[in-house]
């Protein structure tokens, strides 16, 4: 069986912990795409966007951080008009409960626990030693630190970026577009662009 080719975008933390998660039987890695051209590797090629023109490479985007989180979507939207191109990578130490769904473009990391009927939405990072459970929602474009908690129920929204080491009490919602800050305990639900901190968690934007 021939080996899929596949890139990583960007060179960045991220990514280069994804090459953990990589099945080399499966993916044969060619290197990383950057916008920034300054970037080098000592042990990988780094390539502009031109060679995505090669139909057939296949990719995992996993940009962000909690400086530049809102624009994971713009970014990842301008990579590839074909969608089918995005990769799913799971490490194998991830466990995956019954009636788990996970979506295109997604990066679930080494001790990630997803319980019973957590649903992962497209292009969503969860780094390692976070637990989603049961019933929880992780909507598209969202990107979880490590050892994180997301307690039963709760509804994470799309493009939100949540701070290693948080814990969400169950059954709330978090609005999209929304920050929690590394440490924090969320405690009730949270607006859309809201930027949480502390424990319990306040919001220190001011509308």
């Amino acid at each position: 069986m021939s080996r899929e080719k596949l890139v990583l975008f960007p060179y960045n933390g991220n990514a280069i912990e994804a090459l953990d998660c990589l099945d080399s039987s499966t993916y044969d890695f060619l290197g990383f795409i950057d916008d920034d051209t300054s970037k080098t590797s000592p042990d990988y090629e780094i390539f502009g966007r031109d060679i995505l023109q090669h139909k057939e490479i296949r990719l995992l985007a996993v940009p962000g951080s909690p400086h530049s989180f809102l624009k994971r979507k713009e970014l990842i939207s301008s990579l590839v008009d074909n969608e089918d191109r995005f990769i799913t990578l799971i490490h194998p130490k991830v466990h995956v409960g019954r009636g788990v769904t996970i979506g295109k473009n997604c990066l679930i990391m080494a001790g990630v626990v997803l319980t019973s009927n957590a649903v992962i939405g497209d292009h969503v990072c969860i780094l390692p030693n976070s637990v989603i459970h049961h019933d929880s929602q992780v909507q598209d474009y969202t990107l979880i630190g490590s050892g994180v908690v997301v307690a039963g129920g709760t509804l994470i929204g799309k493009n939100c970026y949540i701070g290693s080491g948080s814990s969400i009490i169950n059954g709330i919602s978090i609005g999209d577009h929304s920050l929690i800050g590394i440490g924090s305990n969320v405690l009730k639900d949270v607006n859309s662009r809201a930027r949480m901190v502390g424990n319990p968690a306040r919001n220190i934007i001011i509308n």
